[in-house]
């Protein structure tokens, strides 16, 4: 198996064989063995060393469509994509070219026929129009629905959980979404939550776009274990220290949150109505 910079199985291999050789040398020390003996063996560089679960063969699927915020997608993508032996899936309706809501271009690799029938996780990045374009496409809800009931983990990013609920797959749950959105979910019948990762049994949703790396790693944890995740973390040194702390509306300037706020208030109402009208026509509730 090739391990790439993102699959940091050398690294793991390295710590924990590393770690066999120095509780043996301390073993040998205790005992009164030679130095010889004692001497830290060469840690190998392949996968012997690997802790037992570390590599399997996971199925995950990442919905991508027109308009959607690329970094809701790229952040959860990054971390995926570390977990050694995982398959990760961009799925769209189509092979199309999907563009960004600011201009970047993503290719899928599968269509919604060619995803795994049973995955291990699925993730709905968000958006705005492209967003609300999603939640009113059968097709795109039917296929969110039916992967969504059978994976593992059911997961979303930003207004992604918009379309969970769509699917009808956050009713009774816990969630969360951009702030901008987040009391919208009470129409899909989940509770709204203000935190930068909810989880309530499989369902883990994520806030606003940047939470997609918290998310991802969160996952990551659930489908691994803490000590991978960290090793993720730490690859991809995330240790975000903001140059201004105005990242919620809680703690934004208020002639700046005023500005913002007042820049979803359309976006608000046209979600709502769609919210409605779905839970109406599909009979979520």
């Amino acid at each position: 198996m090739t391990i790439t910079r993102r699959q940091f199985g050398i690294a793991g291999a390295g710590i924990a064989a590393a770690a066999l050789s120095l509780a043996k040398a301390s073993a040998h020390e205790e005992n009164g063995a030679p130095d010889k003996a004692a001497a830290p063996e060469t840690p190998p560089h392949d996968m012997s060393a690997m802790p037992e679960g570390w590599v399997r063969n996971d199925q995950i699927a990442i919905l991508i469509y027109p308009s959607m915020t690329a970094l809701d997608m790229v952040a959860p993508q990054y971390a995926f994509a570390s977990l050694m032996g995982a398959k990760v899936h961009l799925v769209a309706k189509n092979r199309d070219p999907i563009v960004s809501d600011t201009g970047l271009t993503i290719l899928p690799t599968a269509t919604f026929d060619e995803c795994p029938v049973d995955l291990d996780a699925i993730c709905i990045p968000g958006g705005s129009s492209g967003t609300l374009a999603a939640m009113k496409d059968d097709v795109t809800i039917d296929f969110v629905a039916d992967r969504g009931g059978r994976a593992k983990f059911v997961t979303s990013v930003c207004t992604g959980s918009l379309v969970l609920g769509a699917a009808g797959l956050l009713k009774g749950y816990r969630a969360t979404s951009h702030w901008a959105a987040r009391e919208i979910l009470r129409e899909f019948g989940a509770e709204p939550v203000n935190e930068r990762v909810v989880a309530d049994r499989n369902r883990l949703t994520g806030a606003g776009v940047t939470a997609g790396m918290d998310l991802g790693l969160t996952v990551v944890a659930r489908l691994r274990d803490d000590f991978y995740a960290q090793g993720v973390q730490l690859i991809a040194e995330y240790a975000p220290k903001p140059p201004f702390d105005a990242g919620t509306p809680e703690t934004a300037p208020e002639p700046v949150r005023q500005i913002m706020e007042s820049m979803f208030v359309g976006f608000k109402a046209e979600a709502t109505g769609a919210a409605r009208e779905i839970v109406k026509r599909r009979g979520l509730l």
